[in-house]
C-alpha cells in the first residue's frame, strides 16, 4: 500500500518532534541536585563541602537547615569575603531552599550574627 505525500510529512514531523523532545530532555537530565553539607545539611562545617565536587551551570543546590537559627543569602565576592549582606541580596528562609547555579562562582552565606564569620559560607564554581 502506497503512502501519500501527506502521510510522509506527518511521519517526518513526528520523528522530528520525538528528536526534539529527546534533545530537550537531555538538558534536564544533565543537571544534578546536590545537598549542601550532605546529611549534615547547611551548617558551620559546610565550607569545604564543595571542594571535591564539579558543578555545572544549571545544577541545583539544596540547603537544608533549621530556619529559626540559620538562613541562606546569595552574595557577591565582596559580600562573601566581608560577611556582609549587600543591598538587594536574595535571602532564603525556608529551611529547604533549592538554588540553581549560574555559570561562574556562586557565593552563599548565613547572615545570622557571627555565623558567616564562624565559617558558615560557601563558594561554588559552576562550569
Amino acid at each position: 500500500m502506497a503512502m501519500g505525500r501527506g502521510s510522509a510529512n506527518k511521519v517526518t514531523m513526528a520523528l522530528g518532534l520525538v528528536f526534539l523532545c529527546f534533545i530537550l530532555g537531555s538538558e534536564v537530565v544533565e543537571s544534578a541536585v546536590y545537598t549542601v553539607g550532605d546529611s549534615g545539611g547547611w551548617g558551620f562545617n559546610s565550607g569545604s563541602w564543595s571542594k571535591s565536587r564539579r558543578f555545572k551551570a544549571g545544577d541545583v543546590l539544596v540547603f537544608n537547615y533549621n530556619p529559626s537559627i540559620h538562613n541562606v543569602v546569595t552574595v557577591n565576592a565582596a559580600g562573601y569575603n566581608s560577611c556582609k549582606t549587600p543591598r538587594g541580596a536574595r535571602v532564603y528562609t525556608s529551611g529547604g531552599d533549592r538554588i540553581t547555579l549560574a555559570r561562574g562562582t556562586n557565593y552563599f552565606i548565613c547572615n545570622f550574627s557571627g555565623h558567616c564569620e564562624s565559617g558558615m559560607k560557601i563558594a561554588v564554581t559552576a562550569a
